[in-house]
């Protein structure tokens, strides 16, 4: 299975710059990964939110291809423990899926073009964090889910 990320932005933060590439380069060992950072959209500084988030969709969805198995991280997702997490992602690989896409939207959420075609929404917490911090924490929780597969000595519980 090919695991995708599709994030909407940049991160410009250092700090996290260098988390996500530390945790990008550790999930080469137990998974296919693909990072697809999408640029914001020009001029949406006079826009409405609601604008924004079509211009958005209209960027994602020229990345996606109709065979993709699409997850949103949405504040409105299902809650999942590390382990829970690691049993879903589990099953989606032994499932024959060929390619597993997680977004992350932009700063407004996503358009609802978007939650149209969404197999399944994720929320990582309750609590509400800067896309840029998602970004990191995501990479960890995947690159965590494949230690507990693996049976390795990461995740303690």
């Amino acid at each position: 299975m090919n695991v995708k990320l599709i994030t909407v932005g940049k991160t410009v933060a250092s700090y996290l710059i260098e988390g996500e590439a530390e945790y990008q380069n550790r999930l080469k060992h137990y998974m296919r990964f693909e990072r697809i950072d999408i640029t914001d959209p020009k001029g949406t500084y006079k826009l409405s939110h609601n604008e924004v988030k079509k211009k958005e969709a209209e960027l994602i969805l020229n990345k996606l291809k109709a065979s993709d198995v699409v997850v949103l991280l949405d504040e409105n997702g299902k809650d999942m423990s590390s382990m829970n997490f690691s049993k879903w992602f589990d099953k989606k690989g032994i499932s024959g899926i060929r390619d597993l896409v997680f977004i992350i939207g932009g700063a407004y959420g996503f358009d609802n073009s978007i939650y149209k075609l969404a197999n399944d929404k994720i929320r990582l917490s309750s609590m509400t964090y800067s896309h840029q911090m998602v970004r990191l924490f995501f990479l960890e929780q995947l690159y965590r889910a494949g230690t507990i597969i693996k049976g390795e000595k990461y995740h303690h519980q």
